[in-house]
């Protein structure tokens, strides 16, 4: 049997959601008001990507934060913009002088499903939730990547499990019976990546002090 493709999307981000999201960074390091969202109100859930050129042809985390349970995402947007970049945990805030060397991508995420098995997903189509409960701690462990992760790694189906998994911050052995425990859930995701330079070309006009 042939792979059913997946469902078209309800939601579909688009060069307005990057276009806010350096309106707000940039809007940050200036002390200034930000201009309305100029991509209509929905209500999703939303995760924010900043990547840096690493001098070649390829882009590094800088930070990608976001939230799983749905909200307005005009309202989210601007947020994450400002969290991913400022606040993930695992970087450095982004300084004002990396500002040119930034690519923004905005990831609308719909469709929410409970699998029965770890294994039931397709890499390049599903987004990834696993919760599970950890016995050595004593407590409920939970991670999540975005469609698009296991191919850019090249990881197989196993691996990304396994990587989320110490994603979670889970540090024990991962036995049979752990995989069997996990609870998954799958979502689908519409996004959209945007590059500083041509952020400068899409609002027309070079951005004074930054480039």
């Amino acid at each position: 049997m042939g792979t059913v493709p997946p469902a078209t999307p309800l939601l579909e981000a688009t060069p307005e959601h990057c276009r806010h999201c350096f309106d707000v960074l940039l809007a940050y390091y200036r002390g200034e008001a930000v201009q309305p969202p100029g991509f209509p109100q929905a209500h999703c859930a939303v995760f924010v990507t900043w990547k840096k050129a690493d001098g070649g042809s390829q882009w590094r985390l800088r930070g990608c934060i976001g939230t799983l349970e749905p909200r307005d995402a005009q309202g989210a947007v601007k947020d994450y913009a400002l969290i991913s970049a400022l606040k993930d945990h695992r970087f450095s805030p982004i300084h004002k002088s990396e500002i040119p060397s930034l690519q923004c991508t905005v990831s609308l995420i719909f469709g929410f499903k409970k699998m029965a098995s770890c294994m039931e997903w397709e890499i390049g189509v599903h987004g990834l939730i696993i919760k599970f409960y950890d016995a050595h701690s004593g407590r409920s462990r939970n991670a999540t990547f975005l469609p698009e992760v296991p191919a850019q790694e090249g990881w197989t189906k196993q691996q990304t499990i396994d990587s989320l998994i110490r994603k979670s911050g889970y540090g024990g052995q991962v036995t049979p019976q752990l995989l069997a425990a996990i609870e998954l859930t799958t979502y689908m995701s519409s996004p959209f990546s945007m590059s500083y330079d041509h952020y400068c070309k899409y609002i027309g006009q070079p951005v004074a002090g930054f480039a």
